[in-house]
Formats: structure tokens, sequence, C-alpha cells
């Protein structure tokens, strides 16, 4: 058998972006020979990976999994939507959420050669993107929602109430998924973005000549419908815009939510 160690095989990995097996599998070929078996690589088509690492990967699927009171999302990247919605892409990304949700969000990087082989095998730029898990406090009510389109999960929702039903939690999570609010409360908003958009909302009411007494409550107004389009609970819900949010949680409260959207 060929004589080479586990640094070895990092080491051609990192020179030549082919996946752990096909670089065990070049050296093996090669006697050991770090050279020859770069070359070898190249030759057979899969030292091409690292040059991929520079393109765009904006396309990709999501996948969820759930158990009791613990939920996943995870976001595999890709090239193109051909590639994403392929079989050998989504099980692998479902693989990876599974295993989130089973050991937590570093046990990812266990997946990480597996990455490296799709990227060779389907020959995209292919690459982790976000992973998010929740384990909910014991009497909070955990939901998730994904949203399937070309054939792959696209945009995924998780949301923990306090105080809800599971009912309600579903109707919160498919609301986030229609609106992508950024911000649970106008808390989270930072500073300096409520600063700036008030500015830019004081020249623009100074410029349209109203009455000067008027400026504060115009102003006010505007902001406030600012903060709607990006804060959770100002939103109004959308299966009755009568109500926010807010106001449709009732006694319940949201703790926290997460969205993962492709391409976002």
């Amino acid at each position: 058998m060929a004589d080479f160690t586990a640094k070895d095989v990092q080491a051609l990995r990192q020179s030549s972006g082919a996946g752990m097996m096909d670089a065990k599998r070049a050296l093996v070929e090669n006697d050991g020979d770090a050279e020859a078996a770069s070359q070898w690589l190249r030759e057979k088509g899969l030292s091409k990976a690292a040059s991929r690492s520079d393109r765009e990967n904006n396309q990709g699927a999501v996948a969820v999994a759930s158990g009791e009171g613990v939920a996943a999302i995870v976001e595999l990247k890709s090239e193109t939507d051909f590639v994403a919605k392929s079989d050998q892409f989504k099980d692998l990304a479902q693989d990876i959420a599974t295993l989130v949700l089973a050991d937590g969000e570093a046990a990812a990087a266990q997946k990480a050669d597996a990455i490296d082989e799709l990227k060779v095998t389907l020959k995209e730029n292919i690459e982790l993107g976000r992973v998010v898990r929740f384990d909910a406090a014991e009497a909070n009510v955990l939901d998730t929602y994904l949203h399937v389109q070309s054939e792959r999960g696209v945009n995924a929702v998780l949301v923990e109430l306090a105080g809800g039903t599971p009912e309600l939690a579903h109707d919160i999570s498919v609301h986030i998924a229609f609106t992508k609010p950024p911000y649970l409360n106008r808390d989270e908003v930072p500073a300096e973005d409520v600063e700036a958009e008030r500015k830019s909302l004081e020249a623009i009411t100074k410029a349209e000549g109203k009455p000067e007494q008027a400026w504060p409550k115009i102003i006010e107004g505007r902001i406030n419908g600012w903060y709607k389009e990006r804060v959770l609970l100002d939103q109004s819900f959308v299966r009755d815009e009568k109500q926010s949010v807010a106001q449709y949680l009732g006694d319940a409260s949201i703790v926290r939510f997460a969205q993962v959207v492709i391409g976002a």
C-alpha cells in the first residue's frame, strides 16, 4: 500500500480543490507521490473545485428537520436551480438538517467532505449556507414552515411561541414566509438606521411644502409605516389586515423566529 498520511491527503485537497476521497485515491494510484497525484487529479478532471469557489452561488435549497421541541433549517448553496433541484443535492441538504437537529449547529461541519464530493460530481460551487437550530423552552410551541418552488425548498421559517397554540404558531410562520420581516420588534432595529430614515423623511416632508406645524405628525406617520415594513409585530397580519401581528397574537408572544430564503 502507498505510504502517505492524513496530512498528505489534506495538503493535496487544499492544493487541488479535490474532495477527500479523490485526493486519497490519487495518492494511492501514484504511490504517495504528491506531484504525480496532483497531475492525476488534473487529468481526471477532479481538481477544478477550487477554481469554482469564486463563482456566484445564489441558488440552492433549504431543508427543514423537526422533532419534539427542536427544529433546524439548513441552506445548501449552488450556482443554478438545475443543480439545486437534483436529488443528490436535496438529499444532502436534508441529511445535514437531520444531523443539525440531532447534534446541534456545529455538527453541520461533519458534512464538509460530502459537500466537497458533490462539488466535484455536479461541477458547481456548492457550499453550506445558513444553519439555524431552535431548542424550544419547555411549554413553548415550535413551528416550522417550508415553501417549495421548482422542486426544492426555497423559503424556510422557524417560530417559537410562548403561551400560544400550534395552530397560532403555524399562522405566524406562514405570515413570516410571505412578508419576510428582518426584525421581531422595534428594539431590534439598529438606531443608526432609524436616525438615517428619520432624517430622510424630514427632508422629503419639508420639500413637499407642507405646513411646518404638520411636519412632526407627518414624519411620525411615515416612520411608523417604515417600521411596519420591517418589524414583525408591527405588520398587518396577512389573513386579517385589520389586525397587527401583535394584536393577532393575543396573550401569546413570539420568543424568536428565523427565516432562510434562497438568494436573500
